[in-house]
C-alpha cells in the first residue's frame, strides 16, 4: 500500500462537553441545570491549544442532529419519545435527521447551520481538517428528516411495511407484531421517573440497529435505533440484493455528498462492519470524485476482515482496538497476562503490511478514560503506551479531550451511570478539562503542576512524532532490550535514510531498564554515531562508542532517542 505523505493526528472532542463552562453536574441534569458547550465554543484560542498537541485533523462528534429529550418546538424541533432516547441529551449515534446539526450547539436555533459552517471555517483557517461522524448501519427511531434537500425521500419513505424484507424497503420490519420497547434496569436511573411517563408506538415494529430482528429488543440492545436496510436479507441467510443499487446506498451516498458540499474533509464511519463491504467499495470512490483528499475512517474489530476494509472497501483508516489498543490496556493495568508480544504481534501480523493505515488511540468516546478507577486511576502509567500509539507506525493517533489533562470521567452522569467514561448520552461539564479550558482562555491556567507536565509531554510527544521522517514513512525493526524472561519492555528502531530512531517503553511497575543496545550494521548503513538525544526529556548521551546505546528506562516510562 502506497506511503503516508504526513502522519494524521486526530483531536476528537464532542462540541456539547468541549466548550460547556458550567459545573453543576446533576445527574439527568437539563441543557439548563448543566449546560451544553456550542459550536461558538470552539474558538480560535480552542484551536490553537489543540493544534498544539501536533494536530492535523479534529473529529468533532456528535455533530449531527440525533434524537433528545430537550424541547425546540418553537425552532420546529420538539422533544422525542423518552421512551427511545438514550439519556437527557440522545447519543449521536441515534441520528433523527441527517441534513440537520444538533440545536443544543447552536447559540441562535435557527441560525445552526450557520454556526457549524463557521467553526468550519475557523477550523480551516487554523490549517486544520474536519472529521465528523458518518453513522449509516441506523437511525433513531423517530428519524424524519426536515431539513432535506427538495425532491430527497425519508427513509422508510414507501416502504412495504407488510414484509420483514424487501430489496426496495429502507428497514426490516417485525409484521404484524408492534415494537415492545424494554423496560430500564432496576439499577439504572432513568429520565422516566422525572418526566411524564410516554407511551411510544411503532407499529408494526422496525428491526433494531443491531440486528435484532425481533419486536422485543432488550434493554442492553440499541433499542433507540432502527437497523437500515443495505439489499441484505439477514434472515435468510444474508443473501444480497444489490442490483438495482438499493435506496439506501444512493441516499447515504447523497447524504456525504452533503456534507463535503459543507467542507468537511473526512468521515469517521460508525460500526462500518455492520454494512456490506460492496456498499464502500462503491460509495467511497463515489464520494471521492467530488474531493479526492477525503479521508474515510472504519470502525471495525475484526483483525481477519482489516484488509479487505481497506483494499475491497476503499477505507483509508481502520481503528486498532482489537489488536494494539487491548494488548496497550493490559499493559497499562500491569495485569498477569500482560505481555509486549501484543505489541509485535500487531505489527508482525495482525496489520502486517498495512500498519500505516491502523489508527492508534487510547481513549475515545466508547473506551473508559484512562485516569478512572476502572482503568489504571493514575493518567502518567499510559504514557509509555501513548509513545507506542504514536510511533508504531505511519498510522494516525488520535487523542480524545481531556485525556491529556488526565481527566477520569467520573460520576453517574445519566444514561451511561457511573462506567469509568465520559458521558456521550447526557449534559455535563468535564472537570479537569475544564481546568484547562480556563473559563474559555484555553490556556491551562487551572490545571496543576502535575497536569500541566502531563500535557507538556502530549504536546512534545505529538509534535514530534507528527514531524518526524521516520515514524511516518520509515522501516520498523525490533531491538531486544530487558532479558528474554521481561515480559514489560520492549524496543525498536523506526529510521530512514535521513533519521533514526531508538523507541524504548518500560511497562514494569517496579525495575528499570538497564541494557546496552548495539544498532545492527544494516541499519547504521556505514553512517556511524557517537551521540544520541532523547526527544522526550534533556536527555543527551554523547561519547557513545561501537554504535552502542547504554539503555536507562525508568518504571512506567519511555524514551524516543535520536542517534
Amino acid at each position: 500500500m502506497a506511503q503516508q505523505s504526513k502522519k494524521i493526528m486526530i483531536y476528537q472532542l464532542l462540541p456539547r462537553l468541549f466548550g460547556n463552562k458550567q459545573q453543576s453536574n446533576i445527574p439527568y441534569g437539563t441543557i439548563t441545570q448543566n449546560g451544553s458547550g456550542k459550536f461558538e465554543d470552539i474558538t480560535s484560542q480552542a484551536l490553537d491549544g489543540i493544534k498544539e498537541l501536533g494536530t492535523t485533523h479534529v473529529w468533532f462528534t456528535g455533530v449531527i442532529s440525533h434524537a433528545t429529550l430537550t424541547d425546540y418546538s418553537t425552532d420546529g424541533l420538539p422533544a422525542n419519545n423518552a421512551q427511545v432516547v438514550k439519556g437527557r441529551a440522545g447519543s449521536p449515534y441515534a441520528v433523527r435527521d441527517y441534513y440537520d446539526v444538533d440545536p443544543d450547539l447552536a447559540v441562535v436555533v435557527k441560525n445552526r447551520m450557520a454556526e457549524f459552517e463557521a467553526l468550519i471555517q475557523r477550523t480551516h483557517a487554523k490549517g486544520l481538517k474536519v472529521i465528523i461522524d458518518f453513522v449509516p448501519n441506523h437511525v433513531a427511531r423517530q428519524y424524519q428528516s426536515k431539513m432535506k434537500p427538495a425532491g430527497v425521500k425519508d427513509f422508510g419513505e414507501g416502504d412495504d411495511v407488510h414484509v420483514a424484507f424487501s430489496p426496495a424497503n429502507d428497514y426490516y420490519y417485525v409484521p404484524g407484531k408492534d415494537l415492545v420497547v424494554p423496560a430500564p434496569k432496576s439499577d439504572q436511573p432513568t429520565p422516566l421517573s422525572v418526566l411524564q411517563q410516554q407511551h411510544y408506538t411503532e407499529s408494526p415494529a422496525k428491526a433494531t440497529g443491531n440486528n435484532v430482528f425481533s419486536e422485543r429488543p432488550s434493554v442492553d440492545d440499541w433499542y433507540e435505533t432502527i437497523k437500515l436496510n443495505y439489499g441484505v436479507d439477514q434472515q435468510n441467510g444474508a443473501k444480497q440484493y444489490f442490483n438495482p443499487t438499493p435506496a439506501v446506498w444512493t441516499k447515504m451516498r447523497d447524504i456525504l455528498v452533503y456534507w463535503t458540499g459543507k467542507g468537511v474533509d473526512g468521515f469517521r464511519c460508525d460500526m462500518a462492519e455492520m454494512v456490506p463491504l460492496a456498499f464502500w467499495q462503491w460509495v467511497i470512490p463515489e464520494v471521492k470524485k467530488i474531493n479526492p483528499s477525503l479521508i474515510f475512517i472504519g470502525e471495525a474489530y475484526d483483525p481477519t476482515t482489516y484488509k479487505s476494509f481497506l483494499t475491497t472497501g476503499q477505507f483509508d483508516y481502520l481503528y486498532d482496538k482489537v489488536g494494539l489498543y487491548d494488548g496497550l490496556k493490559r499493559l497499562i493495568r500491569s495485569e498477569d497476562n500482560a505481555d509486549v508480544n501484543d505489541i509485535r504481534k500487531v505489527w508482525q501480523q495482525e496489520s502486517a503490511g498495512f500498519g500505516d493505515h491502523m489508527l492508534r488511540f487510547l481513549e475515545n468516546h466508547d473506551e473508559e478514560r484512562i485516569a478512572s478507577p476502572g482503568f489504571v486511576g493514575k493518567a502518567e502509567f499510559a504514557l509509555p503506551a501513548m509513545v507506542v500509539s504514536a510511533t508504531l507506525s505511519g498510522g494516525p493517533v488520535m487523542t480524545y479531550f481531556g485525556q491529556e489533562a488526565g481527566e477520569p470521567g467520573a460520576g453517574a452522569e445519566g444514561f451511561g451511570g457511573e462506567d469509568n467514561r465520559t458521558t456521550i448520552f447526557d449534559y455535563w461539564g468535564i472537570p479537569e478539562h475544564q481546568k484547562w479550558m480556563n473559563n474559555g482562555a484555553f490556556d491551562g491556567g487551572q490545571l496543576s503542576p502535575d497536569q500541566q507536565a502531563l500535557r507538556n509531554y502530549y504536546v512534545k510527544l505529538l509534535q514530534f512524532a507528527g514531524s518526524s521522517e521516520a515514524i511516518a514513512n520509515g522501516e520498523l525493526w525490533e531491538i531486544p532490550v530487558g532479558g528474554n524472561m521481561n515480559k514489560r519492555m520492549y524496543g525498536y528502531v523506526r529510521y530512514t535514510a535521513n533519521q533514526r530512531l531508538l523507541i524504548l517503553v518500560n511497562f514494569d511497575r517496579h525495575y528499570r531498564m538497564e541494557s546496552q543496545v548495539q544498532i545492527p550494521a544494516q541499519i547504521l548503513q556505514n553512517r556511524p554515531f557517537t551521540t544520541a538525544e532523547d526527544k522526550l526529556s534533556d536527555l543527551k548521551l554523547t561519547d557513545l562508542k561501537d554504535n552502542t546505546i547504554p539503555v536507562w528506562v525508568l518504571p512506567m516510562s519511555a524514551q524516543i532517542l535520536a542517534f
